[in-house]
C-alpha cells in the first residue's frame, strides 16, 4: 500500500511561504520540499539523518 505523504509546514513560519512543507508518514523516510514549487518533487532522508540535520539545526551540536 502507497502512502500519500502528509504535508505541513513549520509552525515558525507563519503566514510566510518562504519554507518547507515536511511529511513524515512516509515509511523509511521523512520527505522535504518546498512550499512554493511543488513541481520540484521532494528531498528524501533517512529518519535518522532528519533528526540529526534538526538537532544541527537547533544548535544541539554546539
Amino acid at each position: 500500500m502507497i502512502t500519500q505523504p502528509a504535508w505541513r509546514k513549520s509552525t515558525y513560519s507563519g503566514q510566510n511561504d518562504n519554507c518547507v512543507e515536511v511529511a513524515t508518514n512516509v515509511p523509511g523516510a521523512v520527505s522535504v520540499r518546498d512550499t512554493k514549487d511543488h513541481s520540484q518533487g521532494a528531498f528524501e532522508a533517512s529518519p535518522g539523518a532528519w533528526s540529526a540535520f534538526i538537532g544541527f539545526a537547533r544548535g544541539e551540536h554546539l
